[in-house]
């Protein structure tokens, strides 16, 4: 991509530029070899030990609140413990935090889709009606207009006259919020096996938003329910009766291990077997966080009880074929919290490291080491020294080529408050971007950029029309490892 020319002597505008200043090493070769620079890094989880702020997680929330990976309560200091994220019942993640979101439901789609003959992307509503005459029909949690429920307690009902619909008629009318995401996938089933002539295996994917209750141990006000949120990923497999332990087997190792692939402490990462009551097997995925394990997937063998109870009456179209006979298919349900998992990111990413400036114990470096694939921002560009507009132009030039080819960028040039460099580094590195690029006169002289490592804290200066590629084998690379 040409980025610039020469005007009385200065590097601006566009056309073709030279090759780069120094001799560069393949990204893979990068990604492989980095180390912090001078005092190693400690990882946050290993401080829990002797650190009651780091038990608590307290410096971590402060980092999240504060670069808004998550949004907080009550101002100045946010007062929402760890566990109302757990549990999904906060204000929701921030922007950075959304985004890191979007990033691990990135991933785990390109690993749901591998096997891309077989699994296909579905959706359902975050709502239904009750089905007529169902058992549960009064049950799970409705999706009510207040008005309509007022009038029910005053007797009245709907139509304002007596003789109105009663509560129970009101509620068994709601909408059911969806507490799962399997029922809206199992309904979909007799399509998947039509689309593949029948033949087992196969599967259905899909990521949503699901509601369930808040624990009684968590509620504020015993006799008031409360309903928490969280995003969900959902691979519903169906196999013959005859490979569903294997599978099972099978996708508990890939889980596992894909969770365990974007960790810097993959042993964080760990699994437990169980038998539910009625003895089907599963398997839970935990996370290690400071003050015990979390469960962020959980596997299960449902059998075929499910897309019998889905499709009551004629079993024929349920049939799919294993080798030369029909079979009706055991269903594998493979359920995330990916809110949960954002958040096991974010404590396996935190690392502290002596500030090089002052030996004071309050003054640690704090450095969000997200992994490429995952991380918000790869690159900040900002502005050093030189002609303001010009050096803006360069930048701009470069934000739009770098959002074109799909790498996030923070625009830092456009910051009007001046700060110093190590400002600047603390904040990229809490914000775990990958790279700082600062725009300096040089780079109109001559076109080179300095480029800082958030991993290795490193500069070294690179040539402007390097960038791109650089960034997209850098992250690519990252990935494959």
């Amino acid at each position: 991509m040409a980025l610039g020319c020469r005007q009385g002597g200065r590097w601006c505008g566009r056309a073709p530029l030279g090759r780069s200043v120094l001799r560069r090493r393949p990204p893979a070769a990068r990604v492989a070899e980095e180390v912090e620079a001078g005092s190693p890094a400690r990882p946050y989880a290993a401080a829990a030990g002797g650190d009651d702020g780091a038990a608590s997680g307290e410096e971590l929330l402060e980092v999240c609140w504060r670069r808004h990976f998550l949004r907080g309560g009550a101002e100045p200091r946010p007062a929402l413990p760890w566990r109302a994220y757990l549990s999904g019942c906060h204000p929701g993640f921030g922007p950075l935090g959304v985004a890191l979101r979007g990033n691990l439901a990135a991933q785990w789609w390109d690993s749901a889709l591998a096997f891309r003959e077989q699994v296909f992307a579905v959706d359902a509503p975050l709502h239904r009606p009750p089905a007529a005459g169902s058992p549960r029909a009064g049950q799970g949690l409705r999706l009510l207009h207040s008005e309509t429920l007022r009038e029910a307690l005053r007797g009245r009902g709907c139509s304002q006259e007596p003789g109105g619909p009663s509560l129970e008629e009101v509620l068994g009318s709601a909408g059911t919020l969806r507490e799962s995401l399997l029922p809206g996938a199992l309904a979909q089933y007799v399509s998947c096996i039509e689309l593949v002539n029948k033949r087992l295996p196969c599967g259905l994917a899909q990521i949503g938003v699901c509601f369930h209750s808040i624990p009684e141990s968590e509620q504020h006000n015993k006799n008031l329910a409360r309903i928490g949120e969280r995003t969900t990923s959902l691979l519903a497999w169906f196999s013959s009766p005859r490979t569903a332990g294997q599978w099972l087997d099978y996708w508990l190792r890939q889980r596992l291990q894909w969770w365990r692939k974007f960790a810097v402490g993959p042993s964080n990462f760990s699994s437990s077997d169980f038998q539910d009551e009625e003895g089907r097997r599963g398997f839970n995925l935990h996370y290690r966080f400071p003050w015990g394990t979390e469960t962020i997937e959980t596997l299960k063998n449902l059998g075929d009880t499910e897309l019998l109870q889905m499709y009551p009456g004629d079993s024929s179209k349920l049939l799919g074929r294993d080798g030369r006979k029909n079979v009706i298919p055991h269903v594998l349900s493979v359920s995330g919290n990916l809110d949960r998992g954002v958040l096991a990111y974010l404590f396996d990413s935190l690392q502290l490291a002596e500030n090089p400036l002052t030996k004071k114990k309050n003054s640690q470096r704090k450095v969000l080491k997200l992994h490429p694939c995952l991380a918000p921002l790869k690159v900040a560009l900002d502005v050093g020294k030189g002609p303001t507009t010009e050096l803006r132009q360069v930048c701009q030039g470069l934000f739009n080529e770098l959002s074109e080819n799909r790498i996030s960028v923070w625009p830092g040039y456009l910051e009007t408050m001046q700060v110093s460099m190590e400002q600047l580094y603390t904040k990229y590195d809490e914000m775990s971007v990958l790279f700082m690029v600062l725009i300096t006169d040089a780079t109109l002289e001559n076109g080179v950029v300095q480029l800082r490592s958030r991993d290795t804290t490193m500069k070294e200066m690179m040539h402007i029309s390097r960038l791109k590629d650089f960034l997209t084998k850098y992250v690519t690379s990252a990935k494959n490892v």
